[in-house]
C-alpha cells in the first residue's frame, strides 16, 4: 500500500462521513470506491474509529488552513467574520454534502473517545478563530468575543443544516444574511 491509497481513503471516508456521518463510514463501500480489497483498509487504519478520528484530524486541520488563509488575505477583521459562512457553503455546493463535524456531533454519544476529541477540536478552532478575529474587530471583551463567535459558530453550522434539508444553498445565504441584518455577523 502506498501513501495514494492511505489518501484516497481518507477522501472517500470523509465524503461517507459528511454525507451519512460516522455510521456512514464503512470499510467495504471504501475499499470498492478506492479500487482494493477491504482487508487493505487495515494496513494504514486499525479500524472503524482510527479512521474516523483521522478523517476528523484531517478536517480540522484543513479548517484550520483555511481560517489562517482568510485571514491572512484580508487585513481587516470584520470581512474575515463575513467571509466565515463560506467555509460551510462549500460543503452544501459539494453535492449537498454537511460539515463533517457537525455530521458526527449529532451523533456524539455513539462515537469512539478518539473521534469524538477530534470533534470538539473542530468545534474549538472555529471558536478560538472567530473569537480572535471579533476581538481585533474590537467588538467586546474577550468573554463576549468567546461567547459570541460561539454563537456564530451554531448559528452558522445551523444554516447550514437547514440548507441541508431542502438542498437549498439559496436558504443557506439567507439565513447568513439575516443573521448580518441581526447584528450576529458584524457588518
Amino acid at each position: 500500500m502506498n501513501e495514494n491509497a492511505r489518501e484516497a481513503i481518507l477522501a472517500a471516508a470523509k465524503s461517507a462521513a459528511q454525507l451519512h456521518g460516522y455510521s456512514g463510514i464503512n470499510f467495504r463501500s471504501i475499499a470498492d470506491q478506492v479500487g482494493i480489497k477491504n482487508a487493505s483498509i487495515y494496513y494504514h487504519f486499525p479500524s472503524k474509529a482510527g479512521l474516523a478520528a483521522a478523517v476528523a484530524e484531517r478536517y480540522w486541520q484543513d479548517v484550520q488552513r483555511v481560517l489562517d488563509g482568510i485571514r491572512v488575505a484580508n487585513a481587516e477583521p470584520k470581512v474575515c467574520v463575513q467571509l466565515y459562512p463560506s467555509v460551510f457553503r462549500k460543503s452544501l455546493e459539494d453535492g449537498n454534502k454537511l460539515c463533517l463535524s457537525s455530521f458526527m456531533a449529532a451523533e456524539y454519544e455513539d462515537l469512539p473517545e478518539e473521534v469524538s476529541r477530534e470533534i470538539k477540536a473542530f468545534v474549538d478552532v472555529n471558536v478560538t478563530w472567530l473569537a480572535q478575529v471579533l476581538a481585533d474587530a474590537g467588538v467586546g471583551r474577550a468573554e463576549e468575543c468567546e461567547r459570541r463567535a460561539r454563537a456564530i459558530y451554531s448559528a452558522v453550522a445551523g444554516a447550514q443544516l437547514i440548507a441541508r434539508t431542502r438542498a437549498d444553498v439559496g436558504l443557506f445565504d439567507d439565513l447568513i444574511l439575516s443573521y448580518r441584518e441581526a447584528g450576529l455577523i458584524p457588518a
